[in-house]
């Protein structure tokens, strides 16, 4: 989801604001910037003569990010791009005014920067913050209106950064570390694992104040690769009525990896923002007289490192291929009328475990065929991302099934028992959220079956308590 919208609004209360074109340096560059997540990297503190500094500081940063994991595994779903912002003077405002230090713990001065960032925000000594939303929102429409997330990378050698809407990290000591951490927070939405203040504590996807095994968002990993639930404690020492998931993850501690529960949810936000589909051919809203037979049907897909994505090709309803990119039919592979070809897209990915998780994704291209004695008329295509939710699971009572896609077509649900019975069926819209009622039902495990146009697009296991 690009921030087009939100800058057309915003800049209607900042046209006071000249444009300013600055120049945009390529960092990475995966594939399109409408089917990629784009980091955008803003310069702040850094005069013109330390630009080239700033292209190293961010190149610097992308690499090391990508050497770390999901970003190793999922390098190709992102570009990353530099934009060189010039400050008047180099550095950022030290104000004095943190009261969770003994001040002045930094020389107190007023720096002249683009974006007017500043340590001791809030009282924090090390939160870098900066609240010139109108101008930064103002340069990513002049120079990068397609974005999907904001770094500030500050010209500043004293440790400090913030989360958020934007991102912001010095370039100091464990600058990428940094950098990567407050980027877990505003690309992801995820949480501190190591207790702030009171004022931040509040439930997100690793931190809570449930304590049941069973309950806890992230049952499906307890137990595994050291997940648990584990309290929060203050700076003195005090204990907290808040639990996250992990002793040693990149959200509590520099350095050390993501945690399976916080790799997970970033897994999760990049198939919610970036479909797997790259391309597909033919991929005309209609091809009129296609070429004669063989007929040729072709995906291109940005596969993660290592591939973990799976396909399944069915014609008319039957199983005609699988984990291949492309197929052939011939003309014997066709009936008389209309034929649907379609090609159905999920990750394997072993950071997800999607039968104990609220959502998932799934990703398909249908190609309809028009086929008469005198050959192929047309074939007409379509691409849909499904994003599927089904909570709670395990349920008792009742379970709720929402998904939003592309096409307006009706999503058909299917609970089947193990030996093959269909025990309730229903049908969702686009965003519409509906309840099933599964209270008269025995206690055990049952399938759940989506279907779009009769094509099973997922399964995934219900667990009746």
């Amino acid at each position: 989801m690009k921030h087009l919208l939100c800058i057309a609004i915003l800049f209607l209360y900042t046209t006071t604001i000249l444009a300013q074109v600055f120049e945009v340096e390529s960092i990475k560059v995966s594939g399109d910037d409408n089917n990629r997540i784009n980091l955008v990297i803003l310069s702040e503190g850094y005069q013109s003569s330390e630009l080239p500094q700033f292209i190293t500081d961010a190149t610097n940063f992308s690499n090391d990010m990508f050497t770390q994991s999901p970003y190793l595994e999922y390098a190709d779903y992102f570009n990353v791009y530099a934009i060189k912002v010039p400050s008047n003077e180099s550095g950022a405002d030290h104000p004095g005014t943190a009261t969770d230090v003994v001040e002045p713990i930094s020389p107190i001065e007023t720096v002249d920067t683009y974006f007017d960032t500043s340590f001791d925000s809030y009282g924090f000594h090390r939160l870098l913050y900066t609240s010139s939303f109108a101008t930064i929102n103002n340069v990513m429409a002049d120079n990068f209106p397609n974005y999907d997330q904001i770094i500030i990378l500050v010209n500043s050698n004293v440790y400090g950064g913030a989360g958020g809407f934007i991102a912001t990290a010095s370039n100091g000591a464990s600058a990428n570390e940094i950098a990567i951490h407050e980027l877990g927070h505003s690309l992801f939405n995820l949480k501190d694992e190591y207790y702030q203040d009171d004022i931040y504590a509040m439930e997100g996807i690793n931190m809570t104040q449930e304590t049941n095994p069973s309950l806890v968002k992230w049952t499906n990993w307890m137990g595994t690769n050291s997940v648990g639930i584990y309290q929060h404690s203050d700076f003195s020492g005090n204990p907290k009525p808040w639990y996250r998931p992990h002793q040693n993850c990149k959200m509590r501690y520099l350095g050390a990896p993501f945690c399976s529960v916080c790799k997970e949810a970033m897994v999760e936000k990049i198939h919610d923002l970036i479909s797997p589909i790259d391309n597909y051919v033919p991929n005309n809203s209609t091809v009129e007289n296609p070429s004669s037979f063989p007929l040729d049907f072709q995906l291109e897909l940005i596969k993660p490192i290592p591939n973990t994505l799976e396909s399944v090709w069915t014609l008319n309803g039957s199983n005609f291929a699988n984990n291949v990119d492309d197929v052939t039919l011939l003309e014997t592979s066709l009936i008389e009328g209309e034929n649907i070809l379609t090609a159905v897209i999920h990750d394997n990915s072993p950071f997800q475990r999607v039968d104990n998780h609220d959502n998932f994704h799934v990703s398909l291209v249908n190609w309809k065929i028009n086929y008469t004695t005198l050959g192929v008329k047309d074939i007409e295509s379509k691409m849909d991302n499904y994003s599927i939710s089904m909570f709670p699971n395990p349920a008792s009572t009742t379970v709720t099934f929402m998904y939003e896609g592309e096409a307006n077509s009706k999503l058909n649900i299917e609970l089947v028992s193990l030996d093959g019975r269909m025990v309730k069926a229903l049908k969702i819209s686009n965003l519409e959220s509906c309840q099933l009622d599964i209270s008269n039902l025995n206690t055990g495990i049952y399938i759940t079956n989506f279907y779009s146009d009769k094509v099973l697009i997922a399964n995934k296991k219900l667990v009746k308590h």
